[in-house]
């Protein structure tokens, strides 16, 4: 008789939670922030920058004051706008309107505050809280702008002129300075936060409505702009297409083996060579099998469309055995000269051959010239869908059909 399963077993499907060693290891972990993703150059750039802002801005701040002035005339705010409008030139919080917005603004509320509210404390926190909800529907955020409002309620025999001078003469030279030197060290600034109307991402994998839905389900405040988002997102979609396709070569995808005809081949026999191979264009090559032409089934239909009063199936026959006045062989029919790619050529550079250029075959030739394949739409889209729903195991060749169809 066998025996009852122990109370002490644990069924396999059920996870087992990790030790609390791990688990603490993972929450202090996440104290430590991963490294920003700039190089050597945008670092001295970005520090260069925010020397020589600030150092204007102060310069001319206190030549502004004059000797007579009692007040200060910088603010230690300054520096964090200095961060960002140099540093982090495309994000919305770095903006002009955020930073004149969100600077004097706030300082207006912790003016406010100052005058109405009696405690310090109480004050301090209302104004902070007012100043973001005043930022967010103006659409002026800016990090800083929360510490003028609380400078100006520390500060509150300072009065309302603070909002003046020094504080919007400080943010409207250190604006400029930002201007001037994005612009010379090759950052756009302003920097569009608009997003482009129409354009979709990762070659038709993401759309405008995607990032709108992932970003109404995230709902939380983004220190990059909708249009930077969308930007990023095709950017890496091209990098992993890229990645996916962009080492194959026409060799890896072409059909083999390439069924051609020499210019003196009757239309009856390269009918019936189509017809048997189920293919829709045959190269029409030399005695060397360089292409010099190509012949389709749509070359039949046009040509066997000249006669109306007969079927279809009856001007096909009458054209492919022959009749008076009417080509009778491939090279009097033939489309040339003729678009072909090298077989060593990317794979996807024939993509805008087949969806701009209106080719649906072309024809993969040698170092020589010489015919070795060729390449269909069909051909294309199948190492597309492949690649797509990732049905190509790591070192499995993707294996073209045997002839074009």
């Amino acid at each position: 008789m066998p025996e009852p399963l122990s109370d002490s077993r644990t069924p396999a499907s059920t996870p087992s939670t990790p030790p609390w060693p791990e688990r603490s290891a993972r929450w202090l972990r996440a104290f430590w922030p991963a490294p920003l993703g700039i190089d050597g150059r945008e670092r001295v750039r970005f520090i260069v920058g925010a020397v020589l802002g600030v150092l204007f801005t102060a310069a001319l701040s206190r030549w502004w004051a004059g000797a007579g002035h009692a007040g200060p005339w910088i603010m230690a705010s300054l520096g964090a706008s200095a961060v960002l409008v140099f540093g982090m030139p495309s994000s919305p919080f770095a903006q002009p309107w955020p930073v004149v917005g969100g600077s004097t603004l706030s300082a207006l509320v912790g003016a406010a505050c100052a005058a109405w509210v009696p405690d310090p404390a109480v004050a301090g926190a209302l104004a902070v809280g007012l100043a973001i909800a005043l930022m967010v529907p103006l659409r002026c955020l800016h990090p800083p702008g929360g510490a003028m409002a609380l400078f100006m309620v520390i500060n509150a025999g300072s009065g309302w002129r603070m909002a003046l001078f020094p504080i919007l003469f400080n943010v409207g030279v250190l604006l400029v300075a930002a201007v001037l030197y994005n612009t010379l060290t090759g950052r756009r600034y302003p920097h569009p936060q608009q997003p482009r109307q129409g354009r979709a991402i990762a070659a038709g994998a993401f759309t405008a409505s995607d990032v709108d839905a992932a970003l109404a389900h995230y709902n939380q405040v983004l220190d990059v702009s909708r249009a930077d988002l969308e930007g990023l997102l095709h950017l890496a979609g091209r990098a992993a297409f890229q990645r996916t396709l962009g080492d194959l070569r026409c060799e890896d995808i072409m059909s083999r083996p390439a069924f051609a005809v020499e210019a003196g081949v009757s239309l009856k026999e390269a009918w019936t060579l189509m017809r048997a191979e189920q293919i829709k264009a045959l190269p029409v090559v030399d005695a060397q099998r360089l292409v010099v032409g190509i012949v389709t089934v749509a070359d039949f239909m046009r040509l066997a469309n000249l006669d109306t009063h007969e079927g279809l199936g009856q001007r096909l026959r009458a054209l492919v055995m022959g009749r008076s006045g009417q080509p009778g062989s491939v090279g009097e029919l033939m489309s040339h000269p003729v678009q072909v790619a090298q077989v060593q050529q990317h794979a996807m550079d024939l993509v805008p051959l087949f969806s701009q250029g209106g080719h649906h075959h072309i024809p993969i030739v040698d170092g020589e010239q010489r015919l070795v394949g060729m390449i269909t739409q069909t051909d294309l889209v199948r190492t597309l869908a492949q690649a797509v729903q990732g049905r190509d195991e790591p070192g499995e060749e993707l294996r073209p059909a045997a002839a074009s169809r």
